[in-house]
């Protein structure tokens, strides 16, 4: 058997069917704790070893931080640093899918009380704000009208770090719903539609929305490949909204959950995970 890292903080439903299926595929997938690892040239702490390393670190900055180091190793990681960091902050997405030609939302970035005004002041409410860094549709704000959203950067304004306080002011798009994709190398493996359920606004996946499969459609295949061809291969989460111009990239995730678009779609997502992990390695 070649022995996999699978790094995250605890093992949770989705990282037993991996650990499953990778058994089933000549791989043993070992749980890696990512707050005890130690890692660093020459050793690589607790990655000495192995044949590749699995990132399923809940934290972006864990998990990027982590590959950073495995890379400097000479150890395969799955997904890249750079495609990690790169997930992991919001505006530096947004600037590299659009300097690529992919469509993204129209945005503001936000670093203070001024910026903020500003923002309102350009784009129609209502809008979104949210977090540069963040993810599981945390802190992310539905802002309907002007004298609320003044209110709600009082909050923002409290928070103790700057990069907690960075923030993106977004039109409101997704009208209760949005597409995740589900992606492994190249391949679009599932797809499917996430609405909004409970009186909660947000379609996030996390959430544990509503969902129904979506048929394979050549607009989302062609924005799916656009946005791997800026990260690389890799397994990914990629959320859209549809716009009466087409579908935008909303997110990536670098360690998406696949529990509900698996239940969706009826596909055997971990044991195309670890088919793809067999020719990382080779």
């Amino acid at each position: 058997m070649r022995d996999i890292a699978l790094v995250a903080d605890r093992i949770g439903w989705e990282e037993r069917l991996l650990i499953e299926a990778a058994a089933a595929h000549g791989l043993r997938l070992i749980w890696a704790d990512d707050g005890a690892l130690c890692v660093g040239e020459p050793a690589s702490g607790a990655l000495r070893g192995v044949d590749a390393a699995l990132i399923r670190s809940r934290s972006y900055t864990r998990g990027g931080l982590i590959a950073t180091a495995a890379e400097a190793a000479r150890i395969p990681v799955l997904n890249s640093a750079r495609a990690i960091h790169a997930c992991e902050n919001k505006l530096s997405l947004r600037v590299l899918l659009g300097s690529a030609g992919l469509p993204v939302p129209d945005y503001r970035l936000v670093l203070s009380r001024a910026d903020f005004t500003k923002a309102l002041a350009a784009m129609p409410l209502p809008l979104v704000l949210k977090p540069v860094f963040g993810g599981m549709g945390k802190r992310v704000t539905l802002l309907r009208d002007a004298d609320t959203a003044q209110s709600v950067y009082d909050y923002i304004e409290d928070l103790g770090h700057g990069f907690e306080q960075a923030s993106l002011v977004e039109p409101f798009l997704d009208g209760g719903s949005s597409v995740r994709c589900f992606v492994v190398g190249r391949q679009l493996v599932a797809a499917a539609q996430f609405r909004s359920a409970g009186g909660d606004w947000r379609s996030n996946a996390a959430l544990g929305n509503r969902n129904r499969r979506v048929a394979h459609r050549p607009e989302i295949d062609k924005v799916v490949d656009g946005v791997v061809d800026v990260l690389g291969e890799g397994v990914y989460g990629i959320d859209l909204f549809q716009t009466p111009d087409g579908f935008v990239v909303n997110e990536v995730n670098h360690a998406p959950a696949f529990r509900a678009i698996a239940a969706s779609s009826e596909l055997d997502i971990p044991a195309a995970i670890a088919r793809y992990l067999q020719e990382v390695i080779g």
